[in-house]
């Protein structure tokens, strides 16, 4: 039975999990090295998707649909994050003409 529900689509969990990793670490990459704001948000929801794509993953694997209600949480925290953080980049761009993180060194003073 476990291995009819891990191969629902053909694909077995373990490639889920490594596809999973390399796209979160292709995100924190980003956010570590990048210095421009918009690259930085879209890498964090590069991280996301990866944990939604795994946790929906997790949990067809079980049978559980609680992990995909859960995704539909993360979805919303997503999109309230993108507000809020474009509503930031956008007066950040105001007041420097930049969106590079070292120009807001300039707003402290």
């Amino acid at each position: 039975m476990e291995t009819i529900v891990q191969n629902i689509q053909g694909v077995p969990l373990n490639h889920y999990i490594l596809f999973c990793s390399i796209i979160f670490a292709i995100g924190v990459m980003g956010v570590l090295t990048r210095r421009n704001v918009i690259i930085i948000m879209m890498s964090v929801e590069l991280m996301l998707n990866s944990v939604n794509l795994l946790l929906t993953a997790f949990s067809v694997h079980h049978g559980d649909p609680a992990g995909q209600v859960f995704v539909f949480f993360i979805m919303a925290l997503a999109a309230a994050e993108v507000a809020v953080g474009l509503a930031i980049i956008v007066m950040v761009y105001r007041n420097t003409r930049s969106v590079d993180i070292n120009a807001l060194n300039r707003l402290r003073g």
